[in-house]
């Protein structure tokens, strides 16, 4: 899975500093929104047809890692 982390880069001054697939400044949260709003994976990758399957999964892959921490409850 650590693989899939390749495919996301980050780089200072393109796509507002956030993560984007490989260099194509399709953005993580981009992948997401489409996700969420009901597109499937087919029809996410017709719509954007320089994306692989492994793009996406990665974008599910790095989000889980950036929400996978504790979350402390202050009183």
């Amino acid at each position: 899975m650590r693989d899939l982390l390749k495919r996301i880069t980050l780089e200072e001054g393109k796509c507002g500093g956030r993560p984007y697939v490989r260099g194509k400044r399709i953005r993580v949260c981009d992948i997401l929104k489409l996700l969420g709003s009901g597109a499937s994976f087919q029809e996410i990758l017709e719509d954007y047809p320089f994306l692989e399957q492994e793009d996406i999964n990665a974008s599910l892959f790095y989000a889980t890692q950036q929400t996978d921490h504790l979350v402390l409850k202050v009183a």
